[in-house]
C-alpha cells in the first residue's frame, strides 16, 4: 500500500488536564474544516518520525518538544482527498518549552479539557473516539490500528496492542 506518512501529536498542559488542539477554521476547503484535532502533518522526505513530529509542533504551535511518548500507529486507507491512503504515527507530548501560539495558517489553537476530548464534546472526526482512549489511557500501551474510510466516513476499526 502506498500512503502519505504523517504524525499526529497531543500536547499536554503542564497539569496534564488539557490538550492543545487546533481548530481547523482557516480554510473552508480543508478536509478537516471546523474540526478540532491534534497537531501534526506530513513527513518530509528523509525525515524520521520523531524529527517530523518535533518539526510539526514547532511550526504549528511555536513550542519545542522535550519529551515524545510514542502512542502507536494508524493506517487510514481511503482517508485522504480522492481516497488517498494515510499512515500516521501518534505521540503524546507531556513536556515542552516555550509559549504556544494562538493560531497558525491552518486554524486557531485552544487548550481543551482532556475529559471533553475523550467524551467527544468537541467537533472532531467521529472516528477519533475509537483511538483516543488508547492514546490517553492511564496505563497506555503502544497500539497499531487500521481504520478504513469510504466517502469521508470510517467504515471499520481494529487494532492490536503491544
Amino acid at each position: 500500500m502506498q500512503a502519505t506518512l504523517a504524525t499526529l501529536g497531543y500536547v499536554f498542559s503542564p497539569d496534564g488536564k488539557n490538550i492543545l488542539m487546533i481548530r481547523r477554521d482557516a480554510r473552508p476547503d480543508d478536509i478537516h474544516y471546523g474540526y478540532y484535532n491534534g497537531l501534526g502533518g506530513k513527513l518530509e522526505p528523509g525525515e524520521d518520525v520523531a524529527t517530523g513530529m518535533r518539526r510539526e509542533i514547532r511550526e504549528e504551535a511555536g513550542i519545542e518538544c522535550t519529551t515524545l511518548d510514542f502512542a502507536g500507529t494508524i493506517s487510514w486507507p481511503g482517508f485522504g482527498k480522492d481516497g488517498g491512503n494515510w499512515f500516521g504515527f501518534l505521540f503524546r507530548i507531556p513536556s515542552w518549552t516555550g509559549t504556544p501560539l494562538t493560531a497558525n495558517d491552518e486554524g486557531s489553537l485552544h487548550w481543551m479539557p482532556l475529559a471533553d476530548v475523550l467524551a467527544g464534546n468537541l467537533p472532531m472526526w467521529e472516528s477519533d473516539r475509537h483511538f483516543l482512549p488508547l492514546v490517553f489511557a492511564d496505563a497506555p500501551r503502544v497500539f497499531h490500528g487500521v481504520m478504513p474510510f469510504t466517502a469521508g466516513k470510517a467504515v471499520g476499526w481494529s487494532y492490536t496492542s503491544l
